[in-house]
């Protein structure tokens, strides 16, 4: 593994690389609030061993990329996927395999719109499809609306009381296939606010705005999807996943049963293997 701070202008990306640079790459693309910890070391060297060269980072307001003034983000969606082409020309690459976990899949989807030239193609997890009504899909389960609702008594200036809220989200967003693992998940949340230059930053992703309109455009989208989604999400429910695939022509999905809103260890094989096939599309 080899680390690399992309700038460009005031933004600095914090990125790190595993594999050989002469395989096809693949550039790994984070949800709300997580750095590029969420994609697991191990993760991305199994795929890279499959013969990727595989790139994760982390996103504005998490880990040790740049960070904004707390609950006024300067930035809107729209820069976050200019973000991932700001990574692909900082490690001169012409086009890359994009692949996106819930707001990373969202992103993903808007710099496969407006950069189609520099995306080979697409693999959405756990996410919604972006310029598309959902309001018709079922939405946040009953639990995980409560979980969610007790977050505005949380003190969000004090890391402790964001840590313990963070790893009580992890058990509301996993699955119903595998046994969940709370000293695994605390020890990823506290190793990510340790290693981060504000962890309390990351709520900013929360405040975002887009910017263009993506209304309708999934139609026009040329590179080649791939959507993952778990039966048992709690927080973007299979439906999501099946609208997106709907949406584009061609595009596949992918069932994880009783798979969550989660890259759970059990499941790698086949989301590694799933992933490995797709990229290998041309």
């Amino acid at each position: 593994m080899k680390a690399r701070v992309v700038t460009t202008d005031d933004l600095e990306i914090a990125t790190e690389a595993f594999g050989e640079p002469a395989d096809p790459p693949v550039l790994l693309i984070m949800g709300a609030m997580a750095s590029m910890l969420w994609w697991p070391e191990e993760f991305c060297e199994a795929l890279a061993a499959r013969g990727r060269h595989v790139i994760r980072y982390d996103n504005r307001d998490t880990g040790l990329s740049s960070t904004y003034e707390p609950g006024n983000p300067s930035y809107s969606f729209d820069d976050m996927a200019g973000d991932a082409i700001r990574v692909l020309d900082g490690y001169a690459i012409s086009s890359a395999h994009l692949v996106g976990m819930s707001m990373g899949g969202m992103i993903a989807q808007m710099a496969a719109l407006e950069h189609p030239e520099r995306v080979a193609t697409v693999t959405a997890i756990s996410t919604s499809p972006v310029g598309v009504d959902t309001s018709s899909l079922p939405g946040f389960t009953e639990a995980y609306k409560e979980h969610s609702a007790a977050g505005e008594k949380v003190d969000w200036t004090n890391k402790a009381e964001v840590i313990d809220f963070v790893v009580k989200d992890t058990r509301m967003i996993a699955g119903t296939a595998h046994p969940y693992d709370e000293a695994r998940a605390r020890q990823l949340v506290e190793r990510d606010a340790a290693r981060a230059r504000n962890f309390l930053n990351a709520a900013n992703h929360f405040m975002l705005k887009g910017g263009k309109s993506w209304e309708g455009r999934l139609r026009a989208m040329t590179a080649p999807l791939l959507v993952i989604h778990g039966t048992a999400d709690p927080l973007f429910p299979v439906e999501h996943g099946a609208a997106l695939a709907a949406e584009v022509p061609g595009a596949r999905l992918v069932a994880i049963e009783g798979g969550g809103h989660e890259l759970h260890r059990s499941d790698w094989d086949e989301i590694i293997e799933t992933i490995t096939e797709h990229t290998g599309r041309q």
